[in-house]
């Protein structure tokens, strides 16, 4: 039983080797899923139709997720909606608070962008507002980093937690109404709480006397908002609408709104014919969209074949018999796992999907798939550093030195870790 564990160690160790390496994590999950299962001692032919299946199963569920929802934030940044909501929200903020205007504009660009995108839309407007209010760029970047890191780490339709989702058959919409009650009181304390703990003393005086006009070629607030928000709308209205008695066809017409690929199709036809462009542009903006996150896919893709590796040659099992005498709670071990293999692999989602495997077994009474999707999701973004793009990212965005990175980023994406740890464990004690 050990013995499986220290292979799987071994090819945890390689993959760490690959990646730093700077082979592509494809190719890295790939080799490494094919050179695991055999160390396992699975016959060359069920390792290769372990990795098919493994492919097969994780991109089927989720890959019109991913791209419709890549194409929707491409539609959202390429329409000017994304800056038109932030303009409009620190207006109603001013400068006293804000703070809370980026964190909110995280929030909601976050959702339908992925967080790289996200990132990049959004840098240049916390430039803008630091140097026309005078404050700290690191004041107003963490919340915006903190708010697109919760997004990623606990809201679908982000590519961590669509696929878990469809490895551990666990109802998106859910996982979506779940995720969003964690993701707010978590961006408040690592968005809002910890960049004023740290800069205390740093700031002038602030006072509430800072507009930004927003520019006349945006599309307006109510279509801003409408098209940004339309697809977890829909999402959570069909999910909340699901459990009531309904008589057909409304029974019918909720599960199809329910539905996140459904839903997000809806969200990209509806921004499509409300945007003042051209047709033809738009479904430039979806083609682009779909590209940005190719190689994302592929990754997941390649994510799905060590897990079906994992699965297929009963590690799992052997993990869950281990612990089986520990006195830990199956979405406590899940999160540490999956944190473990984040500080190891660097990468959230490659992190979530390997871990995936390894407590797939853990699911049953008592621990619903759901929060198995969040626990992961949480262990993912746990202590981010040098082999996280995210980490040299935020560093060279904020001409970071190393010290400062690991004061301001590396410790604010533990903190989401850690508190959605214990936002989890508390879902769990209130929905069992």
């Amino acid at each position: 039983m050990i013995h499986s564990l220290l292979i799987v160690l071994l090819g945890i160790l390689v993959l760490l080797f690959l990646i730093i390496k700077k082979i592509n994590p494809m190719i890295a999950l790939l080799a490494v899923s094919i050179i695991t299962g055999l160390l396992l001692g699975m016959p060359a032919m069920k390792v290769m139709s372990s990795v098919s299946n493994g492919i097969g199963s994780t991109l089927g569920g989720m890959v019109m997720v991913l791209a419709l929802g890549a194409m929707m934030g491409k539609l959202i940044e390429d329409s000017g909606a994304a800056r038109k909501i932030v303009y409009v929200l620190i207006g109603v903020f001013g400068k006293r608070h804000i703070q809370w205007a980026v964190l909110l504009t995280g929030l909601m660009v976050g959702i339908p962008l992925f967080y790289n995108a996200g990132f990049v839309v959004l840098i240049p407007l916390v430039f803008a507002i630091a140097s026309a209010t005078k404050l700290p760029t690191l004041y107003i970047g963490i919340p915006m980093a903190a708010a697109l890191s919760v997004t990623h780490g606990f809201v679908p339709p982000h590519p961590g937690p669509v696929a878990l989702a469809s490895i551990f058959h666990a109802d998106i919409g859910k996982i979506l109404i779940y995720g969003v009650c964690l993701s707010i009181p978590i961006a408040i304390i690592a968005g809002i709480v910890f960049p004023r703990i740290i800069m205390r003393g740093k700031l002038s005086s602030i006072g509430n006397d800072f507009v930004i006009a927003a520019d006349e070629e945006l599309p307006s607030a109510a279509k801003s908002f409408f098209t940004a928000l339309l697809p977890v709308l829909l999402i959570i209205a069909g999910t909340a609408l699901g459990p009531l008695n309904l008589a057909q066809p409304w029974k019918d017409i909720v599960f199809f709104f329910s539905d996140p690929t459904a839903a997000l199709l809806i969200a990209v036809l509806v921004t499509v014919l409300l945007q003042d462009r051209s047709i033809a542009k738009c479904m430039d903006s979806c083609v682009e969209g779909v590209k940005s996150i190719a190689m994302i896919v592929m990754i997941i893709a390649a994510g799905g074949a060590f897990k079906q590796i994992l699965v297929d040659s009963s590690v799992g099992e052997t993990v869950k018999s281990l612990t089986q005498t520990l006195n830990l709670s199956p979405l406590l071990l899940a999160w540490i796992i999956a944190g473990a293999l984040r500080v190891t692999l660097g990468s959230a989602t490659v992190a979530a999907l390997t871990a995936s495997g390894m407590v797939l077994p853990l699911i049953g009474p008592g621990v619903p798939a759901e929060l198995m999707v969040l626990s992961v999701g949480a262990g993912s973004l746990m202590f981010s550093h040098v082999n996280d793009t995210g980490f040299w990212m935020f560093k060279e965005y904020f001409n970071l030195t190393l010290k400062q990175t690991f004061a301001t980023w590396t410790i604010m994406e533990t903190i989401v870790s850690v508190l959605g740890l214990f936002g989890v464990l508390g879902l769990s004690l209130i929905v069992q």
